[in-house]
């Protein structure tokens, strides 16, 4: 039955004291605590605690030294023997190297070896796997920042008809490892890629999905799970083949007719351009005739008529012949007032339209 022990106890004094069992080596991960134990026989005075040769830890009977707050210290006994332990928090891998537990006063010790492992990260490069069923093919898992390596293995929850994996350190940088799983899946599932920690039960793990895809094969028409037979995949490609150049031929003939469309479009235009300059020029040749063209001497127009009747003297007409004109006195002066009336013409002008109608009575 183990019982603590109060520092300063009668009972833990005595005139002969001696180390029963050292510490024993130990492997503990980055950040956690490594215990060492230290048994002595009763009568002791002094325990030191050293690592790499530098005391880290003392105690005697009725005190505890604390020399750095990493590294305490926890008592008890068994068997009426009285064992110490050193409890280191916070293991970093610059601890690793030489516990030493010694007495004061005595040429023995007992030594261990405390041994820092780190755990790096785990990775697989690709996050999902799609690859060719009944095809082989590679999957890569890395190790980065172990110290030391790990041990890789692989789990497989894929139908596969093969599969091997081997793993090895990269040249560059020890602290580093791959592992290449090579497989010929049938089908989809997990893959999972597990590192262990040497010595002990530590490790890390990743996963990846894998799905399987189907490639046509031309050459097994009939065979099960080909998602085309080969005369189909033949008639498509010629189907294509034949679209494409009839869309080609469509976009031609568009582009043609386009063009003429244009060419038509700017021809009826400059040819409207020519008609209406040709229009304009023959009116302007038409009115410059007119206003320059020869005088007509032949025509005469009604005004000049009207003035010519109205500016001709009045004629008289007599009932008698000549011969009662010439037996007149020729120095009778005709009644002038008497006779006009009778012997001046009439002239009416009645207009009813732009054609202008002439009537001239005579009395």
């Amino acid at each position: 039955m183990l019982k603590p022990i109060e520092y300063g106890d009668p009972a833990a004094s005595g005139s002969s004291y001696q180390i029963l069992e050292g510490p024993k080596n130990a492997t503990v991960l980055m950040g956690s605590e490594a215990h060492f134990n230290c048994t002595v026989s009763p009568g002791w005075m002094l325990i030191m605690w050293a690592l790499n040769n530098t005391v880290v830890l003392s105690l005697t009977p009725k005190e505890l030294i604390i020399t750095n707050n990493r590294f305490t210290s926890f008592s008890y006994e068994v068997d009426g023997n009285f064992v110490s332990e050193m409890i280191i928090h916070n293991v970093q891998p610059s601890d690793a190297g030489r516990i030493k537990c010694s007495l004061q006063n005595s040429d023995r010790d007992g030594s261990a070896f405390l041994s820092v492992q780190v755990m790096g990260s785990l990775l697989i490069p690709n996050g999902s796997l799609v690859v060719t069923e009944d095809k082989p093919c590679n999957v890569t898992c890395l190790a980065l920042g172990w110290v030391p390596l790990p041990d890789i293995t692989w789990a497989i929850s894929v139908p596969v008809s093969h599969s091997s994996y081997y793993s090895f350190p990269e040249p560059d940088d020890l602290q580093n490892a791959m592992s290449i799983l090579s497989l010929t899946p049938q089908g989809n599932g997990t893959l999972t890629c597990v590192a262990n920690a040497k010595g002990l039960r530590a490790y890390k793990s990743v996963a990846v999905n894998l799905t399987t895809v189907i490639e046509p094969s031309l050459g097994n028409i009939d065979k099960p799970g080909t998602s085309l037979p080969t005369w189909a995949i033949i008639l498509l490609g010629v189907s294509f083949s034949l679209l494409l150049i009839l869309i080609i031929v469509l976009i031609i003939i568009f582009f043609c007719c386009c063009v003429s469309r244009r060419k038509e479009k700017e021809s009826s235009y400059q040819s409207e351009i020519r008609k209406s300059a040709s229009v304009k020029t023959n009116k302007e040749t038409t009115e410059t005739k007119i206003k320059s063209g020869n005088e007509n001497y032949g025509y005469s127009s009604d005004d000049s008529r009207m003035t010519k009747i109205s500016s001709l003297p009045p004629k008289s007409y007599e009932l008698n012949g000549p011969e009662q004109h010439s037996s007149r006195h020729p120095h009778q002066v005709p009644d002038e007032h008497q006779r006009v009336p009778a012997t001046r013409p009439h002239v009416s002008f009645i207009t009813t339209s732009p054609r202008t109608v002439r009537n001239v009575t005579l009395v």
